[in-house]
């Protein structure tokens, strides 16, 4: 049997069912479930407070992503996809052509403080930090 694992967004609350505790989980089609607490908890994480690991799932599906550490007001990281663009730069136009479109591999880049984008290289901290939470 392959073994799957999967992240999906949830809606969930604690909720008692014949005394015992657990969760009731409303999936983004709109289906409604139950779920006992011990295999919810090993499931899911709130969307406040994640890995890295699950920042970059959510930043693959297209939603914004920042710390809680981050001193900078309305900083967040998002996921650019590979692309092209035209050619730019003196360089670009030399090696590509001056009406080339120049190919871009996926990156991910920072909205930072200023209102300005940038290219943007997790550091260690960033990487195992459990402070991650998702911008929508």
């Amino acid at each position: 049997m392959q073994q799957y694992i999967g992240t999906k967004i949830i809606q969930a609350s604690p909720q008692d069912r014949d005394e015992q505790p657990g969760y009731a989980v409303r999936y983004p089609d709109g289906y409604d479930s139950w779920s006992p607490r011990d295999v919810f908890e090993a499931a899911y994480q709130p969307m406040t407070g994640m890995s890295f690991g699950h920042a970059i799932v959510l930043l693959k599906a297209g939603h914004r992503v920042a710390r809680t550490g981050w001193n900078g007001k309305g900083m967040f990281i998002y996921h650019v996809p590979a692309n092209s663009y035209p050619a730019q730069t003196g360089v670009a136009k030399a090696y590509f052509g001056a009406e080339a479109l120049v190919p871009y591999t996926a990156y991910i880049a920072i909205k930072s403080v200023n209102e300005t984008v940038t290219p943007w290289v997790a550091s260690q901290t960033d990487i195992l930090a459990d402070d991650w939470w998702v911008i929508d």
